[in-house]
């Protein structure tokens, strides 16, 4: 009887190639491998940039812009040097009272009345340590106080309360500053998931949708894109992630977006579009991203906002429109956000736009020839009926005079007879 038993897998290592032999392989194979390729992004769909700063040699520059560089850091790492300064602050001044009281000599007099101390009832560091805590935060118990018999000690107080507020200030205007980053307000501006090439009116159109998720509006919202794509010079320079400008209404003013509702950004492709000579096919075998940026006002706080995101070739559907979300209900428009980053399938040339350009001056040029055919041929015709006409008015002008001559010459002939 036969039985299904598992085998233990042979590997078989597939022995490497040559390069000639590798440079031989098929087109398809090659195309395949390239599509099974991990895609590198520029920018992730997050809107984080995927980039990364490495053998900075000159990193006294972010000591020299400090607030920047607290501003920027994790909040575990913002958090941990927010307590470590003022513990440190505390542990400093605190060894500071303590220093003044043993070098008066207060810690040997404990207890003793007939002395009177820099400060009332400190007795040790951790004493010292409570009181530095209460000047600088200004809580003011009143159970350690300052005596008007040390010098030394109030100005060590005056040192401290300035210091004391310069730290305030400080660290928490850094955290003031992170709270209140924008950064999570781009979280609620959403861009759909893939970027669509379908014609409209007439043209190929680069077209993806933009919505704000939140009720309050962001304030002179502009948009643009860009192009990233590696490219070589004609003196044989390589450019790597050459960045391109994408039209999306820059010259109409469509760029500038009253963001209520999704919207659908339209970039037009014509002769100064990087996809004029792109087709369907090209498309497939490029190796490009493009990279749209939403900036605009917080109009809670008037702060600027930034969110950003990024199609790759992948995420480019040629020949799909998106569908509809908005629609009119009892006295008021409803937007179905789950229907936003849907697309639907329409009929589309797969060729570049160049060459749709082409084929539709090409079907216009007939009738523009025979209607100027036409003319030229009426305005040939009309100067040889113009000369038929006056070769004519003079043909019989002329007999004319020779009939009046002939007339002439009788009348006077018979004159001359009856005369004789």
């Amino acid at each position: 009887m036969e039985q299904d038993v598992e085998s233990p897998a042979v590997t078989t290592r597939k022995p490497k190639l040559p390069k000639q032999a590798r440079e031989d392989l098929p087109k398809q194979l090659v195309d395949q491998v390239r599509a099974k390729r991990k895609v590198q992004r520029y920018v992730r769909k997050d809107g984080k940039c995927n980039v990364h700063h490495g053998n900075v040699q000159e990193t006294y520059r972010y000591l020299t812009d400090i607030f920047t560089t607290l501003v920027d850091l994790k909040w575990r790492f913002n958090l941990f040097i927010f307590v470590l300064v003022y513990t440190v602050t505390w542990l400093l001044f605190g060894f500071a009272w303590w220093l003044i009281a043993y070098v008066r000599g207060d810690l040997e007099h404990i207890g003793d009345n007939q002395w009177t101390p820099c400060v009332n009832n400190l007795n040790g560091f951790v004493s010292a340590f409570l009181f530095s805590i209460e000047t600088e935060t200004t809580i003011g118990y009143g159970y350690r106080v300052i005596t008007d018999q040390c010098p030394e000690g109030i100005l060590l107080l005056l040192i401290q309360s300035v210091l004391g507020s310069i730290v305030n200030a400080f660290m928490v205007g850094c955290m003031f500053v992170k709270i209140s980053q924008p950064k999570k307000r781009a979280e609620t501006l959403v861009f759909s998931t893939s970027a669509v090439i379908s014609v409209r009116d007439g043209r190929l159109c680069l077209m993806f949708r933009v919505g704000d998720l939140r009720n309050s509006h962001i304030v002179e919202a502009s948009i643009r894109a860009k192009l990233i794509k590696s490219k070589q010079t004609k003196e044989g320079e390589f450019i790597p992630l050459n960045q391109t400008d994408m039209n999306v209404g820059y010259d109409t003013g469509d760029d500038r977006l009253f963001l209520v509702s999704p919207l659908i950004i339209c970039h037009e492709i014509n002769q100064n579009s990087p996809f004029w000579e792109i087709s369907q096919a090209d498309l497939d075998k490029e190796d490009l991203e493009i990279v749209v940026i939403l900036e605009g006002m917080v109009e809670a706080t008037g702060m600027t906002c930034q969110a950003r995101s990024s199609y790759v070739t992948s995420e480019i559907k040629w020949g799909y429109r998106f569908m509809p979300v908005l629609t009119l209900e009892d006295g008021f428009y409803e937007v179905d956000y789950n229907s936003f980053h849907d697309i639907h399938e329409t009929n589309t040339p797969s060729c570049s736009a160049r060459e749709l350009t082409e084929m539709n001056c090409r079907a216009r040029l007939p009738l523009t020839w025979s209607v100027a055919s036409k003319l030229s041929q009426q305005g040939v015709l009309e100067p040889e009926g113009r000369e038929k006409k006056s070769t004519t008015t003079l043909v019989t002008q002329e007999e004319g005079l020779e009939e009046q001559t002939e007339r002439n010459g009788d009348i006077a002939n018979i004159e001359s007879e009856s005369k004789v």
